[in-house]
């Protein structure tokens, strides 16, 4: 085990928008901007329960919830669940809660309206709860900030990604493919900035669920068993979201299977090639969105659960001739664990009293200190 004994610990915990698990990453951090360093000293995701889960994914493609009653429970259960696997995390690490500064918890997203009268973004998981049940203080609520200072929430990677994986030769991009694919820029000369570009796993996890039982398509085997359906691929595209310019964000409650059926109307597509088509979707879209950004990037540097999707993976390259597609891995940063880690640095800056968004980013009205500290 790494030794932690005087070391500047915290633990990030994240659910993203497939609702696939609870990532947890337990970080050692050094230094700070250009000079951090971090160690991922352990890490690990954590299974939701069946039934929770389902009702997770149910309230983020919009479904409402039954009561006040029932969102506060539901809270208060997603708290717990996050508390759990924080406090198995340190007992696999062999590391006391009382070694750990704080935790960074995202919670569950259920609903992401920067865009409504008046604007809002809404996490789920008790930051009083965590707090209580672990014995750590906890940092929780980030991304309400800046949507208040006018932004919309995320991404909120981008000025971790910057410190750790911008080069002073080349320009870079950060490419997280969870459930919502987003950018982070990384331009050796000119602002850092980011945006979501449409949905990575999102729709491919929910078709995949309804047509095999299964909550991923593994090593993209579904989607490589179809062709590409090129009348509804161009339908997908013509969605107005896609043109937006950044600043923006999105999310489940937009990309989702209602989404999908009504451009697909009465055509009949088998499920493979719906699946092929789905993947393409999230490829082009990706590749499309950086063309118009940063078309000199050169090394487009991938995380979340979409890197263990070679056929995701290889139709990217194709896209993007011009670049390098590789893993984080390749630089240091374990591809499962970077945005739990993220949040690890999130709370790290809270607590110093740091700003955590970057404005040109997420359109907020300056920089501000993101989160809620819930004291232990």
């Amino acid at each position: 085990m790494t030794d932690t004994t005087d070391a500047d610990l915290y633990l990030g915990l994240m659910s993203g928008t497939s609702a696939d698990g609870i990532d947890a990453a337990l970080v050692r951090f050094e230094g700070e901007g250009r000079t951090l360093r971090c160690e991922l000293v352990q890490g690990r995701t954590f299974e939701w329960n069946a039934a929770l889960r389902a009702q997770l994914v149910a309230l983020g493609q919009g479904a409402d919830t039954v009561s006040l009653d029932a969102l506060g429970a539901l809270d208060g259960r997603i708290a717990l669940a996050f508390a759990e696997a924080a406090l198995a995390l340190l007992q696999e690490a062999g590391v006391p809660r009382d070694r750990v500064r704080a935790i960074g918890s995202h919670g569950q997203t259920v609903r992401h309206r920067p865009q409504a009268e008046p604007p809002f973004t809404w996490q789920l998981g008790d930051g009083n709860v965590i707090a209580e049940r672990s014995g750590i203080p906890t940092v929780a609520d980030f991304r309400r900030r800046d949507v208040a200072a006018g932004g919309q929430g995320a991404p909120l990677m981008p000025a971790f990604h910057a410190a750790l994986l911008g080069s002073p030769t080349e320009d870079r991009a950060a490419l997280n493919l969870g459930g919502i694919a987003n950018f982070t820029l990384l331009p050796t000369k000119g602002d850092v900035r980011g945006f979501d570009t449409g949905p990575a796993n999102a729709l491919m996890d929910a078709w995949c669920e309804r047509h095999s039982g299964q909550p991923y398509d593994a090593g993209g085997a579904f989607a490589a068993s179809g062709s590409v359906d090129a009348p509804l691929l161009a339908r997908l595209l013509a969605e107005p979201w896609f043109a937006l310019p950044p600043p923006k964000s999105t999310g489940r409650e937009q990309f989702h299977l209602d989404w999908l059926q009504a451009r697909l109307g009465d055509a009949v597509v088998a499920p493979a090639d719906l699946q092929a088509t789905l993947l393409e979707l999230t490829a082009r879209t990706v590749a499309d969105a950086l063309q118009m950004t940063q078309p000199d990037t050169r090394r487009v540097l991938v995380c979340g659960g979409g890197v263990r999707n070679p056929v995701l993976m290889a139709r990217l390259a194709a896209y993007l001739p011009q670049a390098v597609v590789e893993s984080t891995a390749a630089h240091g940063l374990d591809p499962d664990y970077v945005e739990a880690m993220g949040f690890a640095w999130l709370a790290r800056e809270t607590l110093a009293g740091r700003p955590g968004n970057l404005p040109a980013v997420t359109g907020a009205a300056g920089p501000r200190i993101l989160g809620v500290v819930y004291p232990a």
